[in-house]
């Protein structure tokens, strides 16, 4: 016997033809490639009857009659129950229309007959039995396929690889990680496919995609689909209110997939193909909020969508990083993660391929980046996994080069392929689409306690609103978090240009300054001491009065620092002093005092001297950084102007303040 070369590529290389959502960046099973019919120069049966109704079977099966062919192969096992090939047919048959068990037992049976009938069903047997998860039992066919020594050396070598497989894929059995998934329910699943896409920062809702026949588009065929956006509310990270409809103007009659939410919940990015404006077959939108409406959504235009694929978008904390899934030229392999930033003018950068060892040569998507802008959750068929798409992770140095990424594990991923994975902000609750535990319907979302090592690091977060002072006008402000340590900016934001609301992220473990900005307002700061917390933080929550520039106001410089009974400025307060000079250069008519204050502790004489001689360290850096002196007064009041009580350490912290006053514009 001697198997048709194009079943071998076939199965060798694709078992199944799927339907890939290119939007949503998820498979399904249709029917696709067809096997050819077998071609023997002699059979291994004596029986006459047999041949007759095998030969007979071929012709049906060429011509995909499968009925006919499988009764007349019935025939042909009763005539002489140990024909090798009519086994082998029926594994052709069962194959192409996709039933795997069916395939693998008629295979087997048909070399437990004859061993030797065509080597080349070793390695056909060990691609179906590692489609099932059957690692120990495919190792064994492509040992025997290998035992052979023939067949060209590219299978030969992907045997090898496959047999590296099946070892992996053992030894993650043998070490299951701790996964106990939860279906979220009605309010959520369906009977049709629902895919998540992200959850907010605060934990309170959750975006994903639901895919369902409609009439309206009845034309394009019977299994003809839209892909919409959906949303639910939560008061817990259990109980789900019932989702809704996103609506226009994100949601349209075409399909829209892989929605992404920034962090602070003020932009919304998502993939659409084969639209008008578009620059490939698949382009990312974004779109920004506007109170309780989305803006009509925008392509990210030609210099980071390409002429192929584009996908898969996930925003960065940092308010500026989007990586996204690109079949673009340039990669390592046929899908890659890619990212582009933010441009202070609005524009995107040329997007950066994340290279080693992230891309491999095989296919990388599904990027999702936690909002600690450190660790990255993605799918990879690449890195060594269990047979189809793994999911894996991969954290940030402080280079801005990524580790070695990590295997979630078994049984987190299986023999079939995990596409994504969504964590929410305190690092302890992830979130997957699935359609193997059984479920309301196909895919359906579920929520399950992701271990210790896969967790990022846990993000809190401040939220309220921005307002006028005088007015009580709700604001639209900048928002820049800074890394105290490093004196890198780590996250921006705006807050809502409607209700003024925001929502700014906060890893945890690090120390941060908050400076909150507008036009023709004086500018808000704050501080979040966090090093040393690596559990989950409880949020803030926060209004922030913006006071409009005129003669009289103060600001407290909150981020001024000085070591205990010194006036030398520590160089973390260089961060804060940049934005006063920033004010001062952007108002060339102002003029400010500036003023020390301490607490209680020492002598009235002492804090007077020491809280003038900070006052003058602030004034000495802007004079030397092109202020006038013209411009500025300073002067120290020691501890006769408290704003908070001497009696804690919280009160007395509050006291020791430098601050600056209007006294001219």
């Amino acid at each position: 016997m001697r198997l048709s070369l194009k079943i071998i590529i076939i199965l060798f290389f694709s078992l199944f033809t799927v339907h890939y959502s290119p939007v949503t960046g998820h498979w399904s099973l249709v029917a696709g490639h067809k096997l050819q019919g077998q071609s023997h120069p002699s059979l291994s049966t004596a029986s006459k009857k047999a041949k007759k109704f095998y030969l007979q079977a071929r012709e049906h099966y060429n011509l995909r009659e499968y009925s006919q062919a499988y009764a007349l192969l019935e025939k042909a096992l009763e005539a002489d129950p140990s024909f090798a090939e009519a086994y082998a047919m029926l594994g052709d048959m069962a194959a192409e229309q996709r039933n795997i068990e069916e395939a693998i037992i008629n295979y087997d049976r048909a070399v437990q007959l004859l061993p030797d009938l065509d080597y080349n069903l070793y390695v056909i047997l060990g691609n179906l039995k590692l489609l099932l998860g059957q690692y120990a039992e495919a190792k064994q066919d492509y040992e025997k396929y290998i035992s052979y020594n023939k067949g060209p050396s590219n299978r030969r070598w992907q045997t090898e690889e496959n047999i590296l497989k099946c070892n992996f894929g053992m030894e993650m059995m043998a070490s299951p990680v701790p996964f106990d998934p939860k279906n979220l329910g009605d309010s959520i699943n369906t009977i049709h496919d629902e895919y998540i896409n992200a959850i907010s920062s605060d934990k309170q809702t959750l975006y994903f995609t639901r895919r369902l026949p409609t009439s309206a588009i009845v034309a394009k065929g019977p299994d003809a689909v839209e892909e919409d956006f959906y949303l639910s509310y939560n008061s817990s990270d259990t109980a789900w209110f019932h989702a809704f409809n996103l609506g226009p103007p994100i949601n349209t009659r075409g399909n829209e997939g892989a929605i992404s939410i920034s962090p602070d919940g003020q932009l919304l990015f998502f993939a659409a193909c084969q639209r008008d404006d578009g620059y490939g077959s698949c382009d990312i939108y974004w779109s920004w909020k506007m109170g309780d409406r989305w803006s009509i959504p925008r392509n990210l235009g030609s210099v980071v969508n390409s002429a192929t694929w584009d996908s898969q978008p996930s925003f960065s904390s940092d308010g500026r990083t989007l990586y996204f899934a690109s079949k673009r030229s340039g990669g390592k392999g046929s899908s890659d993660i890619w990212k582009t930033e933010l441009l202070p003018n609005g524009d995107w950068s040329l997007p950066v391929n994340l290279g080693d060892p992230v891309n491999t040569a095989g296919v990388e998507q599904n990027p999702f980046i936690h909002p600690d802008d450190q660790t990255l959750y993605f799918a990879s068929k690449g890195h060594q996994g269990m047979g189809g798409l793994d999911l894996f992770y991969t954290r940030k140095s402080l280079d801005g080069s990524w580790g070695e990424p990590v295997n979630l594990g078994y049984p987190i991923n299986t023999y079939a392929d995990e596409i994504t994975l969504v964590v929410n902000s305190t690092g302890d609750i992830a979130y997957i689409s699935s359609d193997k535990f059984g479920g309301k319907g196909r895919q359906d979302i579920y929520s399950f306690p992701l271990y210790d090592e896969a967790q990022p690091n846990p993000v809190t977060y401040l939220k309220g609103v921005v307002f006028d002072k005088e007015s009580g006008n709700r604001l639209q402000a900048y928002f820049e978090l800074t890394n105290l340590e490093r004196n890198e900016v780590v996250v921006q934001s705006v807050s809502d240009p409607i209700d003024g609301s925001f929502l700014v992220c906060l890893p945890t473990d690090r120390d941060y300054a908050l400076n909150v900005s507008r036009e023709g307002y004086l500018f808000y700061s704050d501080n979040f001491f966090l090093t040393g917390i690596r559990d989950q933080a409880k949020p803030f929550l926060k209004n922030i009065p913006l006071q409009p520039i005129k003669v009289g106001e103060t600001v407290v410089l909150r981020n001024i620092f000085f070591d205990t009974d010194k006036y030398d400025l520590k160089p973390i307060s260089y961060i804060e002093l940049q934005k006063l000079l920033q004010l001062l250069q952007t108002n060339p008519a102002l003029r400010i005092e500036i003023s020390g204050h301490t607490d209680i502790v020492g002598s009235e004489e002492h804090n007077l001297e020491l809280s003038k001689n900070r006052a003058k360290a602030v004034f000495d850096y802007l004079v030397t950084n092109g202020i006038s002196p013209d411009r500025m007064t300073y002067a120290g009041y020691g501890f006769s102007n408290p704003i908070d009580t001497n009696n804690t350490d919280e009160g007395r912290a509050n006291n020791r303040r430098t601050e600056f006053r209007i006294i001219g514009r």
